[in-house]
């Protein structure tokens, strides 16, 4: 398989332009909650969501393994997080090819570098954001539901579970149902310092796999204004 075909694919599933984080595995994974959860006040949605929301600018690096059952590659990448819901994700792909960059204002999608690669960005931005460990602000009209460590999120057809689990080490697991169907799910293990070291999503029906390793969290980071802005079509 040449390196074109890889890039090919690559963009075709898009696992890394949509920053899906995969691990892939036979048949469908068993619910993460419990089917009944009790209706969440108003007051203790906002506390769960504010505990999980980021407080302050962090530029997180990161090594990304794919793996699916015809191929395996890797590659680096980066995602640059500002208060209260703003990121910026770059990835880079074997030998620099498939590289692309995208950036996300809560759960909506504002411009991607290239456009073709990040199409199913928009649905999967809460899962991208597990992925770093936040919590996305659900759509205004979601119904909330809360259990012991749990919340459910439902949307219309969407549903989104997330498991807090106090460690150590520390994990935020997340569930994206579209239909009733486990559509992708993930986990993220948090290190010293609180911030993510490790993190996986899973695409069952594709049994396609992503490792993220964070390699650096820099707090001290300064975004200029010009990063968030689209860079100029080549």
């Amino acid at each position: 398989m040449t390196w074109q075909r890889v890039v090919d694919r690559l963009r075709r599933l898009s696992y890394i332009g949509a920053g899906l984080w995969l691990l892939g595995c036979p048949g469908r994974p068993e619910p993460l909650l419990p089917v009944a959860l009790a209706p969440a006040t108003e007051s203790d949605t906002r506390a769960f969501l504010a505990e999980w929301r980021p407080r302050r600018a962090v530029w997180h690096r990161f090594r990304w393994r794919y793996d699916d059952p015809e191929q395996a590659y890797g590659g680096r990448g980066s995602a640059r997080i500002a208060p209260p819901d703003s990121m910026r994700f770059d990835f880079a792909g074997p030998l620099g090819l498939g590289s692309g960059a995208a950036v996300v204002i809560g759960l909506e999608l504002r411009w991607t570098r290239p456009e073709r690669d990040f199409r199913s960005l928009v649905p999967a931005a809460p899962l991208m954001w597990a992925a770093f460990g936040i919590v996305a602000e659900p759509e205004r009209d979601a119904m909330v539901y809360r259990g012991d460590g749990g919340w459910r999120f439902v949307t219309g057809g969407d549903t989104l579970e997330y498991r807090v689990t106090p460690g150590p080490p520390r994990l935020l697991e997340v569930e994206w149902r579209r239909s009733g169907v486990a559509v992708g799910r993930g986990t993220t293990e948090f290190g010293p310092g609180g911030w993510p070291r490790l993190a996986r999503l899973e695409f069952p029906d594709h049994r396609a796999r992503l490792h993220l390793t964070m390699t650096a969290s820099d707090t001290n980071a300064v975004f200029a204004a010009t990063q968030w802005q689209p860079p100029p079509p080549r």
